[in-house]
């Protein structure tokens, strides 16, 4: 069992949510439901919670009602390792959702995520600040980031 475990309330769509993250993420899978029992306070039979794994990661969902909803003051990163896995998770997650500039989304359910390449810290991180400049320009252009257009901008092209 992990240490630290994110726990993700939502109003109702709890098994909903954890179904369709673990649809996105390859070697993902529902770990455990657990439903209201006849004391509430959700009805009897519902669910209460989800417990599931994204590639490792283990998250629980709660279904507690509408009293809060997520915001942007919390996102989980998706590592990309190519323009390719980069395209799919953007079009799996957004679907339904929005998508916003430097590779955030929020999902149809308004969880926040940002879906970036592996390259992208070395190219920000570049100890030339030029080059990382031009990067950071380029990026603030982008909803969905485009790994080789960030390197060119790196490196100096258009």
């Amino acid at each position: 069992m992990q240490k630290i475990t994110p726990f993700l309330w939502f109003d109702h769509e709890a098994e909903e949510a954890a179904k369709f993250y673990v649809s996105v993420f390859a070697n993902s899978r529902i770990l455990k439901t657990v439903r209201y029992s006849g004391a509430g306070p959700g009805p009897a039979g519902s669910v209460l919670t989800v417990a599931f794994e994204l590639n490792g990661v283990q998250f629980t969902a709660l279904n507690g009602g509408p009293q809060h909803q997520f915001s942007e003051a919390i996102s989980f990163v998706v590592n990309c390792h190519s323009q390719a896995e980069l395209d799919t998770v953007w079009e799996k997650l957004s679907a339904g959702g929005r998508t916003d500039r430097c590779g955030w989304l929020k999902d149809r359910f308004g969880l926040s995520w940002q879906v970036v390449p592996t390259v992208l810290p070395a190219l920000l991180g570049d100890p030339d600040p030029v080059r990382a400049q031009r990067t950071m320009q380029a990026m603030l252009k982008m909803d969905k980031l485009d790994i080789a257009a960030l390197e060119r901008a790196h490196a100096g092209g258009a």
